[in-house]
Order: C-alpha cells, then structure tokens, then sequence
C-alpha cells in the first residue's frame, strides 16, 4: 500500500465550518471565511485542514444529515468557493480533507424519497428497509414514516436513514441483502463517485464519519475490511497523495481496513479519555470512569493509557498513523476546567507524539466549553464546544460583521482571542506554534519515530518517553500533577523546549508541579 510522503509531516487542523469565520455577515460560518483565513492557518504551522460538514443538508445533525453529496450548502457558499478555497490553500502547501458521511443521508434526500416509494424503482434498496412497518428489527428501524410496507434502519438518530451496503450475516433473508448485491455494490459505487467528485474540485482526501458502521451484522468486523480495502486500492492506483482518515477507533482494524489514519477516540478506546475526559465532577460528556492522567490531582495511571496505545501502536506502525486528537465537534473543550498552563502541557505531549496530530479549531487559543447550551441542529450537550472562533475583541469576537441575532450560535466575546495572544510571546497560540514548528522540523519527533516509554511506574508520573529516528533522540518529560516529580536518569541532553519550573542534574531531571521539559540527547 502507498502512503503519502506528506503525512510524515502533517499537522491537522480540525474546522467546523459554520463557526469558523462569516465572510458575508449572514452569521453563518461559510468556505470563504475559511479562505480568508488560511494565512492564520499557515503561518501557525499546520499542513492540513479537515473540514466537517459543509453539504446540502436538513442540519437536524450539524451538516451530518446530508441531503446533497455532489453540493455546497447554500450557507457555506458554492461549489466553485470550495474549488478555490483547494486552490488557494494548495499554493500556501496547506491540504484540504472533508468529511464523508458514508453510511447515511438525510431524511429529505431526494434517494430516500424515492427510496419510500410503494413503487420499486433504481433507490428501492439504497436504503435498509425491514419487510414490513411493523418489523423494527430489535429497535434499530423506525417505522410508520412512509406509505412503503417496511420500516427503515437509522445509522444514528431518527433522521439519518442507513444506506444500504449489505449484511455481513443475514438473520432475515426477506429483506437483508448480502454485500455482494447488485444493489449493496451500486451503493458503494456511488460513494466512490462521491469521492472521485470531490477530488477532481481540489480534496486531498476524506475523513470518514461512523467507518465500521458501513457493514451491518459483521460480527468481527472482517467484511468492513474488505470493503475499505477495495477502495483504498482504487485510491492507490488513481491518488496516491490523497489520504483516508476513518472514525473507527480501532487502529488496527481500520489500518488493516486500508485507513491511512484512524483517531484514538470515544467509546471504541477509553483509554483516550483517561488522558484528558475522566472527571464526573467536570459534569460534561464522558465514557470512562476514573481520574485522567492529564488532571493536576495526580492521580491517574498511564497504564490505563499505555495499555491498549502500545498493543495498537506496535500493530500499526509501519503500516499507518494513530492520532491523539485535542478533541472534536463531538467532545467537551480540552480547555474545560483547565488553566492554559496545563493546556501547554497536554500540547506538548499530543505535538511529541508518534502518529498525526490534529487540532480542533480553538484549542489552540484555549476557547472555553460552554456548558448548558440549548442544543442547536442536534448538538445536545456538544453545542458547548461549537460556538464560533474568537479572533478579537469587539462585535462578535471578530466572527462576523453580521448583527448578534443572526449568529449561527452565541459568541464568547469576553473571552480568549487570537489577536491578543498573538501578540503575547508567552500565550498559549505562541507555545503551541513553536511546538508545531518543533514537530515539523525534527525528524525524532515526525509520524514515524520511534518511542521508548521510560517511567511506568507509580502511575507513570512524571511521564517520560523518549523519540528517536536515526541517530537523533529526543527525551519528552512531562509532570501534569501540581506535586514536584523525579525521574532519575543519567542525562547529557539540551534542553530544547521547557515550561514550569525543571530542573536538569546528573542524576537526572526534577519536574516542577504542570511543567514540561523536551530534551535533545547527546
């Protein structure tokens, strides 16, 4: 399989179209702000952009709902602003991947309209469809939607019909499909000519929303596999730079499935939110019960970490990349209950780890969740961590010239912002930046170096491990806890990065409470 010589490098930007920038004073985020930003973009670092939603849609689920894959929705702008949005982000070396919602559409999608039809026709089996209303196959389908005699399976809420690519094992012959159908086989058609569409505009490659969830009934996951491995043989032969990024959270299953990247996140791998989600008192979206290792209390245990993050490393790491994101449209802000020093130190370690690291709009700056939000377009309790960018003080935090009523949500104008940190050598954007820039021009510190942990015991504090490539080694120390921590070790190093109080001897390095050091071996 062919990877990219452009990942070894990469440094993702995660944006949330509709809450990055309003170029026309709608209130509304769209793919000219984005445009108008890539300097910002740029001049921080960051070689890649990965953009969420920004189709045709019912927004019953932030764009997740699409209702038209081929088209911009008229609230991001057009086809021909994505177009040049590629164009001029290519001639700054920044690659533009968007999301692919492979495994649903929209209630309002004219195939699902025509896929309820009493009628058959061409979309009859474009969706899953039980052999009666009445059959709602364990919970999964809802029925009495349409005059058709069946009832439909949902991917995730109501509103997100499922496309049908087949049953891996069919407990229903009378209306399940096996994945060699005509019918399952034209739907993968399809979502490959969505791809190729999209590539011809200016896409350097998708990140693929729920991409086990394609399959249904595949028990061990083995015909999910074979599926993304077809297509990332076609990606192989015809764009060999383009990258598949999936929402898996199975490393080694979705790199095996043909994944370029695939995220260390949610409920798949609670070992994630043992670094960063942990607290019930923090009374904010969580899968794992417990104490983060990245929580100034201390008492976390990077075991809980390392555990599952070295079985999936060592299986994945000459074949792809594992990403530790800072988060995303659909977790808490890595920021809630933080100070921008801890946030310093928790970049440290995602920028200095092996994989691709990718930022979620924001977190760079520190922008704060807010909890409580009435949910708007099916956030929930995510909508707290969608509200738009912060660029400066004044109207609307800089988002958008448009009056306030007209926001896609409320912005925080008292709180952080770039302009100001910008200017401020010891922000939290300033620290990050030169972190980004570290990671990109070190080759110990790119996707594939290589890592050695050096302190698991005690709970792993202070975390020590060490990055290497050739004959370049680098040392990571990082103390999360609000407690002074030792790690003994003969050292002949530089320091080359630090913050908080370190301290370096012969017999090796004292980590002052939320503090970090990055040392370049002798």
């Amino acid at each position: 399989m062919i990877t990219p010589k452009w990942l070894e490098n990469a440094v993702f930007y995660n944006v949330y179209p509709q809450s990055f920038y309003d170029f026309n004073g709608d209130g509304i985020g769209d793919l000219n702000g984005i445009t108008e930003k890539l300097n910002y973009i740029k001049d921080m670092g960051f070689t890649a952009i990965w953009l969420n939603p920004f189709y045709e849609s019912s927004y019953r689920d932030g764009g997740y709902d699409v209702t038209d894959f081929y088209k911009v929705g008229k609230r991001y702008g057009t086809n021909a602003d994505f177009k040049r949005l590629c164009t001029i982000a290519h001639q700054k070396g920044i690659k533009v991947c968007v999301d692919l919602v492979a495994g649903h559409t929209s209630l309002e999608c004219e195939w699902f309209k025509k896929s309820c039809c009493t009628e058959k026709n061409e979309y009859t089996n474009r969706y899953v469809w039980t052999d009666n209303w009445l059959n709602i196959y364990n919970g999964e389908c809802i029925g009495g939607y349409a005059q058709r005699n069946g009832a439909y399976m949902k991917n995730f809420f109501y509103c997100q019909p499922a496309l049908n690519y087949g049953f891996a094992n069919i407990d229903e012959p009378s209306w399940q499909l096996p994945p060699e159908h005509p019918d399952c086989r034209e739907t993968k058609r399809e979502l490959i000519n969505i791809m190729e569409y999209w590539i011809t505009l200016g896409a350097d490659g998708f990140r693929v929303d729920l991409a086990a969830s394609l399959i249904k009934n595949d028990y061990d996951g083995s015909v999910i596999i074979k599926f993304w491995q077809e297509i990332r043989t076609i990606f192989d032969e015809k764009y060999p730079e383009c990258v598949l990024i999936s929402e898996w959270s199975h490393p080694s299953r979705a790199i095996a499935a043909g994944f370029h990247i695939d995220f260390l996140i949610h409920a798949v791998f609670p070992a994630y939110t043992s670094l960063f989600r942990a607290e019930d008192e923090r009374n904010i979206p969580r899968i794992f019960f417990g104490n983060s290792f990245f929580d100034t209390r201390g008492n976390g245990n990077i075991e809980t970490f390392l555990n599952d993050y070295l079985d999936e490393y060592e299986k994945t790491k000459d074949r792809g990349f594992i990403s530790i994101p800072t988060g995303n449209h659909d977790l808490a802000r890595i920021s809630y209950g933080r100070t921008n020093k801890e946030l310093e130190a928790i970049f440290a370690f995602i920028m200095t780890m092996p994989g691709i690291p990718f930022v979620y709009y924001g977190d760079e700056i520190g922008m704060e969740y807010i909890p409580n939000m009435p949910s708007k377009e099916g956030g929930f309790t995510r909508t707290g961590s969608r509200t738009p960018m912060q660029w400066k003080k004044g109207k609307n935090a800089g988002f958008s010239d448009g009056e306030k009523e007209l926001l896609y949500l409320p912005v925080n104008e008292n709180g952080v912002n770039v302009e100001e940190q910008l200017g401020d050598e010891n922000s939290l954007l300033n620290k990050v930046k030169k972190l980004i820039a570290l990671r990109k021009t070190t080759q110990a510190l790119s996707a594939s170096g290589a890592i050695e942990f050096l302190n698991r015991k005690d709970g792993g504090y202070p975390l020590v491990y060490k990055r290497s490539s050739n004959d370049e080694e680098y040392l990571i120390c990082i103390n999360p806890s609000n407690e002074d921590k030792k790690f003994e070790m003969k050292l002949c190093a530089d320091v080359i990065m630090q913050n908080g109080n370190v301290k370096l001897s012969e017999e090796g390095i004292m980590l002052g409470a939320v503090s970090y050091a990055i040392l370049k071996l002798k």
